[in-house]
């Protein structure tokens, strides 16, 4: 029994120290971490859906505006507890899953609701759609499909940076 706690005990310190490893810096003043990614999903989405980036800018959403929470709660608020659980497994899995790849995640994810998205046409109705996106009934088939679009986006951009920049 003892071993049994002592092994528990180990692994999730490994795994609370892997998470905190590459984003420590989205929790100091000012939040700078927060702040790079949220600059760099607003870059990336004008990259691969300029239609959703230019609808944003016409309804004066800011990224920050919804995307600060995604990057603040590693998407745990939008998603529901057993999806999140599948997501940040694939993110201690990555050998920079939270600090990096998690930036396709969320891109992915936006771009998912593009429709819903390009149908709301005013600041208010677009910025509620952004904060109450419907995942409710969500498993582990749309995470998946979530994860696969994330890596497809990240092999795009992230191996190739000349892609990523204008």
């Amino acid at each position: 029994m003892l071993d049994t706690q002592r092994n528990i005990e180990a692994d999730s310190f490994w795994c609370m120290s892997k998470l905190l490893d590459g984003i420590q810096d989205n929790y100091t003043f000012a939040q700078p971490g927060i702040q790079i990614k949220v600059k760099a999903l607003e870059e990336l989405v004008s990259r691969i859906d300029e239609d959703v980036h230019v609808h944003f800018q016409k309804c004066e959403v800011e990224y920050l505006q919804f995307a600060f929470r995604w990057m603040n709660n590693l998407l745990m608020r939008e998603l529901p507890l057993r999806c999140t659980i599948r997501l940040w497994d694939t993110y201690q899995a990555e050998s920079e899953g939270f600090s990096h790849f998690h930036l396709y995640v969320c891109a992915a994810f936006l771009i998912k609701w593009r429709k819903e998205i390009l149908s709301m046409l005013d600041f208010q109705s677009l910025l509620m759609l952004l904060q109450n996106l419907p995942t409710i009934h969500w498993g582990n088939e749309e995470v998946g499909l979530l994860l696969a679009e994330a890596y497809r986006l990240k092999y795009m951009f992230a191996d190739a940076p000349s892609h990523y920049k204008r």
